[in-house]
């Protein structure tokens, strides 16, 4: 069963990925495919995906000049850890050397490159990641990673806290894995080193933990991970917050933006700062606030013309955080849904045509108009707008 997932996986049979296998020795084993492609596939979770890692015993340079041979474009992005980057029509190719580690810091590893595939394996994070196929669809298990896979286990290497000490952030990814791997159950001996990890994380990368927390944010179920990782203290949140998360998933929300805005409260430029987030992610997660404020205040028609279907969102946020019931809640939605918003009667030509002149007062009292077409349910017209003006 297996050895059919491989071999017909769409990503293996691709030309592009063999004529890479092809130019680094694929037929050879000398190149291997390796992790999350191996892992989802044979756990029936394939995707068309364009990137693919793999591992290989040839040396970087090697991998280079054999890459521009095929006619394959070859990028030393991270050459000093033995990682060249291939590109081949769509297909992104991340071919990394065979490794062990020399020394460590928690944060960067000094490597040495090598031909030991057993040894490669074992400095990896998790058993179902340590999975490497062939050219040819083989599939090289060398630590039982398959078992674990099937049945949702997400365990670490050989000792847990010695793996998080190679790379604290493996902390967050093994949160990360359970819930999109393991059905958020948790790994017991994997959760004892996090826990004790807890304290011991703050030389990591703002910007690393930011991006596997909003990984995590967007998958389908994450309440009852966000609750294991606040109760062995990793990301503190009060128990209002919990249950909101949890209503959430259960009004069938799964939006990263829509959990950061819960998670987040009147706190966003902080967290923002502590998950280094962009400007985007920060303004879509306001925005929802703003949307589940105006529905909780019953404003369904503002909250319709000023945020359109991110509305739908706050929606789902405002009944999370104000413990509605089902009653109010379809309310509101068959509200929301009814809502047509037509553009804006006037603007600001047509009172400076009835001689406001430009500036800070023009433009509130456009505000102001604005608030009374709205609170009319968008009934008053031009005319009807402009008689209401105060010139």
């Amino acid at each position: 069963m297996i050895a059919n997932l491989l071999t017909d996986a769409e990503w293996l049979k691709r030309p592009e990925t063999q004529a890479i296998f092809a130019a680094l020795d694929g037929a050879q084993r000398r190149t291997r495919a390796v992790g999350g492609v191996v892992r989802d596939t044979i756990m029936g979770r394939e995707t068309a995906v364009a990137d693919i890692d793999l591992a290989t015993e040839l040396l970087p340079d090697d991998v280079m000049v054999r890459a521009k041979a095929a006619g394959i474009a070859a990028y030393p992005t991270g050459i000093d850890h033995g990682t060249i980057t291939l590109k081949l029509g769509e297909t992104l190719a991340e071919v990394t050397t065979l490794r062990q580690d020399v020394e460590t810091d928690g944060r960067h590893a000094v490597v040495a490159f090598g031909t030991d595939w057993v040894e490669d394996a074992q400095r990896r994070d998790f058993t179902l990641n340590a999975l490497y196929c062939a050219a040819d669809g083989t599939l090289y298990d060398p630590l039982g990673g398959v078992d674990d896979a099937h049945h949702g286990i997400v365990r670490f290497i050989g000792d847990a806290g010695q793996r998080i000490s190679e790379d604290g952030l493996r902390v967050y990814r093994f949160f990360r894995l359970s819930t999109s791997h393991g059905d958020e159950h948790f790994d017991a001996d994997g959760l004892a080193a996090a826990k004790a990890a807890v304290g011991k994380l703050e030389h990591l990368s703002r910007e690393r933990v930011g991006g596997e927390m909003l990984r995590m944010l967007g998958l389908p179920k994450v309440a009852r991970t966000l609750s294991t990782m606040s109760a062995i203290g990793l990301v503190p949140l009060s128990d209002p917050t919990l249950r909101a998360l949890v209503t959430y998933e259960e009004l069938g929300g799964q939006g990263a933006e829509a959990r950061l805005a819960l998670i987040a409260g009147d706190q966003l430029d902080a967290i923002q700062s502590d998950w280094r987030l962009s400007n985007d992610i920060i303004t879509t997660a306001r925005t929802i606030q703003r949307a589940a404020g105006l529905l909780a205040d019953d404003k369904v028609g503002e909250a319709a013309y000023r945020f359109g279907e991110t509305a739908v969102e706050g929606l789902a946020v405002a009944a999370s955080t104000g413990g509605w019931g089902g009653a109010r809640l379809g309310e509101v939605a068959r509200g929301l849904a009814a809502v047509v918003v037509p553009p804006f009667p006037i603007s600001g030509r047509d009172l400076a045509d009835l001689g406001m002149k430009p500036g800070p007062a023009l433009g509130q009292e456009l505000g102001r108009l604005e608030m009374a077409w709205i609170n009319s349910g968008f009934a008053l017209g031009k005319v009807e707008l402009l008689t209401l003006a105060k010139l």
